[in-house]
């Protein structure tokens, strides 16, 4: 099973005990994969359908719970793509049916069904606990989640800008930067960082995916952190490898151009030092010194030097132009 399934299967087990939140999860199921069925004389159904197991494990439970409801089941399968499996909840009976739209107010006054099934003005989603709800319920019937050891993204695709906006600003609710991108003819709102999709997670109540999700950012962050250190060291080391490499043909210039007989005491004890030691630090050179010196003195003298070989080297192409 997918990390995506996953995380599905641990929330279609969560069932919360309050009838308001079962009320806001169910209305946002009804939104994103119900729809109304209007038979003759004006009698309505409630289906919802979905290829999702656990949506309609949900469903059929929430029914039960918040109405007393036996919906009708029923599965067909697809053979394109992959032989998908087709689950519809209905709810058959008119009077049923109405209880239903009402309580989720997708229904007016008038008996007018709301546009797309949105839930009118967030009036379901007043507490905190309800729109943790929600969200949970957007995300079962059309939400997804990437593998986190490939990368973070989290998802919810929604059929009208409306839907997506509702979504959007209840997960702003909770401090986290939901955007919105149109893909085809839907609206997808979607999360790309990682530490918002553990807090989103645990927003929906979803407390084992976390864990597994933050198991895996510790993983990855402390390889992130060893990469970066070795990176480091390995640039380091390449600069005093390179640093040494023109210290000492820097010094060989020097002495075959017979530039020593003026060096004072110091310095040719260290240009001497640094070609018997080609790869040693500047600390070990240092060390190496009677009386040992430190890393700053050991680099004054070096840059002296080269700058004595610089300043030969200059005086012989102007000799050589001459």
């Amino acid at each position: 099973m997918s990390f995506s399934g996953e995380v599905k299967e641990e929330l279609s087990q969560k069932v919360s005990t309050a009838r308001h939140c079962q009320i806001a999860e169910l209305a946002a199921i009804m939104g994103m994969c119900g729809g109304v069925v209007i038979t003759s004389g004006d009698r309505y159904r409630v289906k919802i359908q979905t290829d999702n197991l656990p949506v309609a494990r949900k469903c059929f439970t929430l029914l039960q719970k918040i109405f007393n409801i036996e919906p009708e089941v029923s599965i067909r399968q697809h053979q394109k793509p992959q032989k998908t499996r087709i689950y519809n909840v209905l709810v058959p009976k008119h009077e049923d049916a109405l209880r239903v739209l009402q309580a989720l107010k997708l229904i007016d006054g008038h008996m007018e069904i709301r546009e797309n099934l949105t839930a009118a003005d967030n009036i379901l989603l007043q507490r905190t606990c309800c729109k943790r709800a929600f969200i949970r319920g957007a995300f079962l019937s059309t939400g997804s989640m990437s593998d986190p050891n490939k990368s973070y993204h989290f998802e919810i695709v929604c059929s009208s800008e409306a839907k997506a906006r509702q979504i959007q600003e209840l997960i702003g609710s909770f401090d986290m930067d939901a955007k919105i991108v149109c893909r085809k003819r839907y609206f997808v709102v979607y999360l790309k960082e990682g530490a918002q999709i553990v807090d989103l997670l645990n927003v929906m109540e979803a407390h084992v995916a976390l864990m597994d999700l933050e198991n895996v950012r510790i993983l990855k962050e402390m390889r992130n952190s060893v990469n970066r250190k070795v990176n480091c060291e390995t640039a380091n080391i390449h600069k005093t490898v390179s640093a040494a490499v023109k210290q000492t043909e820097d010094i060989r210039y020097l002495k075959a151009a017979g530039g020593f007989s003026d060096l004072s005491e110091e310095l040719l004890e260290t240009a001497d030092l640094r070609l018997e030691n080609p790869e040693a630090s500047l600390k070990e050179l240092g060390l190496m010194h009677n009386p040992p010196i430190g890393k700053s003195g050991v680099n004054h003298r070096l840059r002296k030097l080269s700058n004595l070989a610089e300043t030969l080297r200059g005086s012989k192409e102007e000799h050589y132009y001459d």
